[in-house]
């Protein structure tokens, strides 16, 4: 027989979790330290939020809004909004009253899902009094909120008693009068190309964009990946430790229930709890993602990489120092590196598994199945050759539809033939492997020389006492700008201004030496969801070291 290659099966969201339901029911479907819920108990609890949604007004193809910490609340209001084909807007957690109130406007939002419970770390729906001061006000049935004109119901997925919100009992009692088969009868009327979730996303604009994401765009990856990719033999068993708002960890989950696997994380991140759930629960595939919470884990006095030994599959972007750190504790795993936005719904370039380690920790894969890449000169619009770096263009069934109610955002962002201008840098290797090289608005402009901050920040991280490091640019009278630095120091470590800049040169160009070196105690960085925040450190610098001559 000829061989026809590989081929993938989608479904729309609701049909993953039937479908996932209907294959194994008593399979563990999501793990927290202290609770555990199967496949069956969750699409259970999806299906009676998804009738609560019906019967108090919620209709296909409007935007209901969650905001929830990790948790099976979360996991139930999103699946709950998918099964009716409503679209699903996952709100930050981390976001202050302003920009909430903002995204729930901006958003069209017609139906509120949140928690409220006294030992949540997080009181959300005073928050969201905050953001919406009418809803304080509001009685408990339907709303009249100016601030959110289309706001019609704020619902308590876990809670009572909060003014403007609908308890947990009063949603579960107005889900007895629609029967489970309204439900399914609208999860069968879902396309594809029907948008499923809002994601909303900061980028370098100062309000947050709403990236327009299909059922096919939210499923097609991840369970592709899961079920081919991430597959060893073994049940595929995922740990993410972070929120299921971002797409970083919200994919692995989709992913996992494709795979007919488990997920394993947490109400919130915490190392000593992470390294506890892994090794009781020995997962298969990791997600750490960034430095921070694998570096974290690793200084845990209770860190011990032998217990941890069932790990096959580990995705972490990071310095070459810390990958090859990583990569000697765990011999047996393939260290993973990968290219995701928001835009693509996460990861559209990935790793083989045939890669040398030069390669692996030194570039981010290549495109993904069905995905395809140019990097061109971003003035120009001409292809890069091998070694240059230019803006990489992603075009295929991932790229977001556009971003919501913003119709030139998105001409500016996808051309007529649907590349997406992804405002990063990379370039392509000998071994066509996709290299970064930063943001193209992360360039810093020395005296005519462009300087990546990216370059900057991994030649610090080298120096043995740089645990984190982040570099802007400072105005200056005369070379334009100059770049200066934000460090965290490894614990137990000792590090000065003046030693930092001295181990820099000589070793990297004179003009890419940072000018300033300012120190960053343990969780004091400005954080986006999962990043350093760069216009959280200019306004830090603007406050601290006013622009000088360089």
């Amino acid at each position: 027989m000829t061989d026809i290659g590989d081929w993938c099966t989608v479904t729309p969201l609701g049909d993953l979790l039937v479908w996932g339901a209907h294959e194994h029911p008593d399979r563990d479907l999501i793990v927290f330290p202290d609770q555990r819920f199967s496949y069956a108990q969750v699409l259970e609890r999806a299906v009676g939020v998804a009738r609560g949604l019906l019967a108090l007004g919620v209709r296909p193809g409007e935007n209901v809004a969650l905001l929830a910490p990790n948790g099976i609340e979360f996991v139930e209001g999103f699946f709950a909004t998918a099964l009716i084909g409503a679209v699903v807007v996952p709100l930050n957690a981390r976001h202050k009253a302003q920009e909430l109130g903002y995204i729930i406007e901006n958003a069209d939002i017609t139906a509120l899902l949140t928690v409220s419970d006294p030992d949540d770390y997080v009181d959300f729906a005073e928050v969201l009094h905050e953001a919406l001061p009418s809803l304080a006000t509001c009685g408990n049935g339907d709303l009249t909120v100016p601030e959110a004109p289309r706001l019609r119901r704020a619902l308590l997925l876990r809670g009572a008693g909060r003014p403007g919100f609908t308890s947990r009992a009063e949603l579960d009692d107005a889900a007895r009068s629609v029967e489970p088969a309204v439900v399914h009868r609208h999860r069968r009327r879902v396309s594809m190309r029907d948008i499923a979730a809002i994601l909303y996303t900061s980028g370098t604009t100062a309000n947050p964009r709403g990236c327009l994401l299909t059922h096919e765009s939210m499923t097609r990856g991840p369970v592709e990946r899961a079920t081919r990719r991430l597959s060893s033999g073994e049940r595929h068993i995922s740990w993410a430790g972070g929120p299921l708002f971002h797409i970083a960890a919200l994919a692995p989950l989709i992913g996992t229930i494709g795979a007919g696997g488990t997920y394993l994380t947490d109400t919130f991140f915490e190392p000593g709890r992470a390294i506890a759930l892994i090794a009781a629960e020995r997962p298969t595939c990791v997600w750490p993602w960034f430095p921070a919470p694998m570096q974290m884990m690793m200084a845990h006095p209770d860190f011990d990489a032998t217990a941890l030994d069932s790990i096959r599959y580990l995705f972490l972007i990071g310095p070459r120092v810390l990958i090859e750190q990583v990569q000697s504790l765990f011999p047996d795993a393939e260290l993973m590196a990968a290219c995701g936005m928001t835009e693509t719904t996460g990861i559209y370039a990935l790793s083989d598994p045939d890669e040398s380690f030069e390669d692996r920790s030194s570039a981010q894969g290549k495109a993904v199945p069905g995905i395809e890449i140019r990097i061109i000169d971003p003035e120009t619009g001409a292809e890069q050759p091998v070694g240059v770096p230019g803006e990489i263009l992603i075009r295929g069934y991932c790229v977001t539809v556009g971003y919501y109610k913003d119709p030139a955002k998105t001409a500016e962002a996808i051309d007529p033939d649907g590349w997406l201008r992804t405002g990063d840098l990379y370039s392509r290797n000998e071994s066509g492997c996709l290299v970064f090289h930063g943001r193209l608005k992360d360039m810093l402009k020395v005296g005519g020389e462009n300087v990546a901050a990216i370059e900057v920040e991994s030649f610090l991280c080298e120096h043995p006492a740089v645990l984190t490091a982040a570099v802007i640019g400072r105005p200056d009278d005369r070379l334009d700008e100059v770049p200066v630095a934000f460090v965290e120091v490894r614990e137990g470590h000792r590090l000065t201004e003046a030693e930092l800049i001295a181990f820099c040169d000589g070793k990297i160009g004179r003009y890419k030496v940072p000018r300033a070196v300012f120190f960053v105690e343990p969780g004091e960085w400005p954080m986006s969801a999962t990043k350093i925040n760069k216009r959280g450190l200019t306004a830090r610098l603007a406050a601290i070291a006013p622009s000088v001559a360089g």
